[in-house]
């Protein structure tokens, strides 16, 4: 059964977290880190998202962040990007 759809308002602020799989790292150093902002930077850039607050652990993250408008389903799209090229990112360079 599918879930019901997410009601969106302009101006909301959600709370959003990525843990790795089996508790795996998904920032090795600093560096991973800085990439991982950079495209965040880029995301909330296209998207008019603003963060409020960020949090970023070897295995995990967590976000605060407020819409100014209502789209979140768009902005999911490019959010999808972050996930896709932080994890290439730290696939690639732990081939080193």
């Amino acid at each position: 059964m599918p879930r019901k759809l997410r009601m969106e308002y302009k101006g909301s602020i959600y709370h959003g977290m990525s843990r790795g799989n089996r508790r795996e790292h998904i920032f090795r150093d600093d560096t991973d880190r800085e990439r991982f902002l950079a495209t965040l930077a880029e995301v909330c850039g296209k998207t008019q998202w603003q963060v409020h607050a960020y949090c970023l652990m070897r295995n995990h993250l967590h976000l605060v962040i407020e819409k100014p408008k209502a789209n979140l389903v768009a902005g999911t799209h490019v959010s999808n990007l972050l996930n896709d090229r932080t994890t290439q990112t730290i696939s690639v360079n732990s081939k080193d």
